[in-house]
């Protein structure tokens, strides 16, 4: 069975974050189109976008950085890890808001996340990433992984690009695919839930990629 997911909106912080627990704890995952505000994913998009036009990202790779194989049959991505302390209004806000949903987290839920990596991603046309778990037989410390769209806005369903999240019921494995709305949020945890992006078939598909750890 198939679930597609085009709109999800929550509002307030607090009821946004217990919106995500009541989720995880659910279903494992949560979908959100009020994580960040659009002015935020304007400046990461911009940000994004000179980073790639000044050729500073490098092809993706299957595994950790101890680990790391280049596999173009399994995924297609360009990745640039971002630096928190970088100097811009965009970086900030987005570990800002991060930040804060981690702090709640782990007051409520004790968690224990202690530790994070990030990194911008671009899918040109054709590209994909086959079904996978987010975790390796050397590092289990990634928690939850998180997912932040920067298409703007004339993305549209046909582009491609969705990322498919399978789950398991009485009925049998659910698959829920959800399209890359211009700052959608989608936040599931890494050690259970397997998933994908879809081949892309605009002219790329831009996102934030990361996971909150623990030590």
């Amino acid at each position: 069975m198939t679930t597609v997911v085009r709109e999800q909106t929550f509002f307030g912080e607090e009821l946004l974050f217990e919106q995500i627990i009541t989720d995880l704890l659910q279903k494992h995952y949560c979908v959100t189109d009020q994580f960040f505000d659009y002015p935020t994913v304007l400046r990461l998009r911009r940000y994004l976008e000179e980073k790639y036009e000044a050729e500073e990202f490098r092809k993706s790779a299957v595994g950790n950085q101890f680990n790391e194989q280049v596999v173009r049959s399994i995924r297609g991505d360009f990745i640039h890890w971002i630096d928190e302390n970088e100097d811009d209004e965009g970086i900030r806000g987005f570990f800002d808001r991060v930040d804060a949903m981690t702090a709640y987290l782990n007051r409520h839920c004790f968690l224990g996340l202690r530790d994070r990596e990030f990194h911008f991603a671009v899918y040109p046309e054709g590209t994909f990433y086959k079904r996978h778990l987010d975790t390796f037989q050397n590092d289990d410390r990634r928690r939850l992984s998180m997912v932040c769209y920067l298409n703007d806005r004339e993305w549209q369903e046909a582009d491609g690009g969705a990322l498919a999240i399978y789950t398991d019921s009485p009925e049998g494995e659910q698959e829920t695919v959800i399209y890359p709305a211009p700052g959608r949020v989608v936040i599931f945890e890494s050690q259970v839930l397997e998933h994908e992006v879809r081949s892309v078939g605009a002219e790329k598909r831009l996102s934030i990629t990361g996971w909150l750890k623990t030590l």
